[in-house]
């Protein structure tokens, strides 16, 4: 497994399919599948199986939600429901990126040139040390999904489940938009993420994440959970190129994060409006 995303590793011949998705799906769940060498090579040569694993961890998500729509619990049980679920299927790496872009959010920044002031920002990242803006940031997220658990707790349960879908694909067409439109500032995880890709390589994922809008149908809610995937990652990718000089492994992990989150909230909205 490179890290350099050189030339000779892109033009290699296209892996199977199968071999890409068995690595995204070993990179953004808990699932124990696509953790070996060759799944994670063929994965980060394309972002498309990004998507497809968006499907398979939302419909784990729902699983619980649905079921505890269906009991029925409470709005605050389903408020702890929707964030455990989410860590039971997907983990905590990504969320540890949210810790670091806290901390690096909130840090003053050292250096007289935009070089030395990112990678005094990527110097806190590095640090295994929680401090206050990682902390806050942290709070948020679990806030944010417990407060979208109390808010599906107030839908039917086809639309909870299908915004749950969607929240999860719509994070995913996010990451795959980083995949294709980010640079990264150095060698790393977002390297190895970010440099096989291009524009044109959002298609396939665009076209992948389609299906899901309209069953939510005659709402727009689950179109508008999706499209907030993209919008969350163009806004990460904003942030990190002015402020750590480009896409790193932590970016990854919060736009994933943070999009899901947007994702369930803006859908519900969408939905209520309706």
């Amino acid at each position: 497994m490179s890290g350099d995303g050189t030339e000779d590793d892109t033009d290699a011949a296209s892996p199977a399919p199968s071999l890409a998705l068995r690595g995204a799906v070993g990179f953004l769940t808990r699932l124990p599948v696509g953790r070996d060498a060759d799944a994670w090579a063929a994965f980060r040569r394309d972002p498309w199986p990004l998507v497809p694993v968006g499907y398979l961890a939302g419909l784990l998500v729902a699983l619980p939600v649905a079921v505890a729509l269906a009991v029925p619990v409470p709005g605050p049980t389903l408020a702890l429901v929707v964030p455990v679920s989410v860590v039971a299927v997907t983990g905590i790496n990504h969320a540890d990126g949210v810790a670091d872009l806290g901390d690096a959010a909130v840090v003053h920044a050292t250096g007289e040139t935009p070089r030395e002031r990112h990678e005094s920002r990527r110097a806190v990242m590095k640090d295994s040390d929680l401090g206050v803006g990682g902390t806050l940031a942290l709070a948020i997220l679990v806030a944010a999904l417990a407060l979208a658990g109390l808010l599906l707790a107030g839908l039917p349960t086809r639309t909870a489940v299908v915004l749950v879908v969607a929240a999860e694909v719509g994070a995913k067409l996010g990451l795959a938009t980083l995949s294709a439109l980010g640079t990264a500032p150095y060698d790393g995880l977002g390297a190895q993420l970010v440099r096989p890709a291009d524009a044109a390589d959002l298609f396939v994922p665009v076209v992948l994440a389609l299906p899901v809008v309209p069953l939510a149908w005659p709402s727009l809610a689950a179109g508008v959970a999706v499209a907030a995937g993209p919008v969350v990652a163009l806004a990460a990718r904003r942030w990190a190129r002015t402020n750590l000089g480009g896409v790193s492994g932590d970016v990854f992990g919060a736009t994933n994060e943070l999009a899901r989150a947007a994702a369930l909230h803006v859908g519900v909205v969408a939905w209520t409006l309706s």
